[in-house]
């Protein structure tokens, strides 16, 4: 009877609580918005199986918990890759190594969509910081707003890490920045309507011009030392970015892009996925300052949504007749690569089934990443 009563002390029956099941549920939601929506499924069911992993009642004994992250336990060394920031810039590395950087060289113009999107970012810090957040806490919250997720990791790694007197912020601000690019059709379309007219969505824009071989392997060696002069502590995500770029667009070393943009990424973002969900337990996870991530995150979204939406909208009033740009792709210029252009698309063809506007969304799509990347190296060289 006494191994009895002391095999069920040890079980997770004894030691759950209200909180492991509304965790349980989280991961649950997660895995089936996944497979049933194929919202992000490469991302949120990694996410949603860890959350059921670190969800799983342990016994607390002397205050220690003997859980997932214990000592020894092999997710607790794979959970280095995000404490220490390494596995962002190899995601960055495999996202270079599959971006064509074309649409953007043709158009520079359009980089200024992405710049504007990440006005997100930069409210969302005043915001976190009004709602008692402390500098470097309030700084790796408002990264949401660039909707880019490795990069919110790589920067609540630095900021919010639970050292120094910050909280550890790293599961939250991870959970709300993919939460919100998997629900990038939900979110955006609701806001590009709201904000543009039925004349402007049906604006016809000119076919980018052809970019020749040069131009792709100048521009991420052009792309590295502009940005790396800006925003140096950006470097780890965009040097590992443009890295791949060159790889991919060098064609002398297409077997190394093929590994970066296949099954190194693939692997990164299942450690970074399971890891990030298992990090998500009851007891740190459902607090109140989660809880207000979660809205700032929401608000970020919306905002920079709409600051790209209304940025093309200005730069049409100085545009000539015959080049001006459909504001639709403006709400490219989050982060979210590709679901955002990918949404832009849809909208367009909505509208007109012959407009197409993916192509002439990827060019703020990328820059937003660029963008986001550049903001947090930003936010680190005035916070760290």
């Amino acid at each position: 009877m006494d191994g009895l009563i002391q095999f069920f002390t040890y079980s997770g029956f004894a030691n759950f609580t209200i909180g492991h099941g509304v965790m349980l549920l989280v991961g649950l939601f997660f895995i089936f918005l996944g497979i049933k929506y194929d919202y992000e499924p490469l991302l949120l069911i990694p996410i949603g199986f860890g959350i059921l992993i670190g969800n799983v009642p342990f016994l607390q004994d002397s205050g220690m918990n003997l859980g997932v992250y214990e000592e020894g336990s092999v997710m607790r060394y794979l959970y280095m890759g995000v404490l220490k920031g390494v596995y962002p810039p190899l995601i960055f590395l495999g996202i270079g190594a599959m971006t064509d950087f074309s649409t953007l060289i043709s158009s520079p113009r359009l980089m200024l969509l992405g710049a504007a999107a990440q006005v997100g970012i930069f409210l969302t810090f005043l915001g976190a910081i009004a709602l008692g957040f402390n500098l470097n806490e309030a700084g790796a919250i408002g990264i949401i707003g660039g909707a880019d997720g490795p990069t919110a990791i790589f920067l609540s790694s630095k900021l919010a890490n639970g050292l120094n007197g910050n909280l550890n912020l790293i599961g939250p601000i991870a959970i709300a920045a993919y939460s919100y690019m998997a629900l990038v059709p939900v979110i955006q379309p609701p806001i590009m309507k709201l904000l543009t007219s039925k004349k402007e969505r049906l604006i016809r824009m000119k076919p980018p011009r052809s970019v020749s071989k040069t131009e792709k392997i100048i521009f991420p060696i052009a792309g590295l030392i502009l940005t790396g002069f800006i925003s140096p502590g950006s470097l780890p995500l965009l040097g590992m970015l443009f890295f791949g770029n060159l790889l991919k667009e060098s064609t002398h070393t297409e077997r190394l892009a093929e590994t970066a943009r296949k099954p190194l990424i693939d692997i990164v973002t299942i450690l970074l996925g399971i890891t990030v969900g298992a990090s998500t337990q009851a007891d740190v996870f459902l607090t109140t300052q989660s809880m207000l991530i979660f809205i700032l995150g929401a608000t970020s979204f919306v905002v920079a949504t709409a600051g790209g939406i209304l940025f093309a909208k200005v730069m049409n009033v100085f545009a000539k007749a015959d080049n001006k740009i459909n504001p639709l792709i403006g709400a490219a210029g989050v982060s979210a690569v590709p679901d955002s252009a990918r949404v832009v698309q849809i909208e367009g063809l909505k509208e007109d089934p012959t407009n197409h506007l993916l192509m002439h969304a990827m060019a703020p799509n990328v820059s937003g990443v660029i963008g986001s990347a550049v903001a947090a190296g930003i936010l680190l060289s005035f916070l760290l």
